[in-house]
């Protein structure tokens, strides 16, 4: 094991819409502060027992119109990795690509696994 799953991220118009909607569905705590998330209007999170649902808003956000292939379904994982560095080293030698690196500031980096799904490694 090289990573712990952190979040899963839904894309939206409205983050805030989608938290509350999720929060009556699973209860928890929208938007609770955590160093691990700047929360704004384009950000948003539901802690719940467990697991954190993020949501990020995509202006143009198509939604997925299951089981339409031409629309699927959409969503990707924030990984927790204690060394970034070598997790990116050992999931491109699983088969992921590369996607964003970023800049030696940013705490996450952002693959495709070999299917093309997005997903970010993230220093925990």
């Amino acid at each position: 094991m090289i990573a712990k799953l952190q979040c899963v991220v839904l894309d939206c118009v409205d983050v805030l819409e989608l938290s509350r909607f999720y929060q009556s569905l699973l209860g928890g705590v929208v938007n609770q502060p955590d160093p691990r998330w700047s929360l704004g209007d384009c950000w948003a999170t539901l802690h719940t027992d467990g697991l954190v649902l993020a949501f990020q808003r995509v202006e143009d956000h198509q939604p997925p119109r299951w089981p339409d292939p031409a629309r699927p379904q959409q969503f990707h994982l924030d990984l927790g990795v204690k060394d970034l560095e070598r997790a990116q080293e050992d999931v491109l030698n699983r088969g992921a690509t590369l996607l964003d690196e970023g800049d030696s500031q940013r705490s996450w980096r952002i693959f495709a696994d070999p299917a093309g799904h997005p997903f970010c490694l993230v220093r925990d």
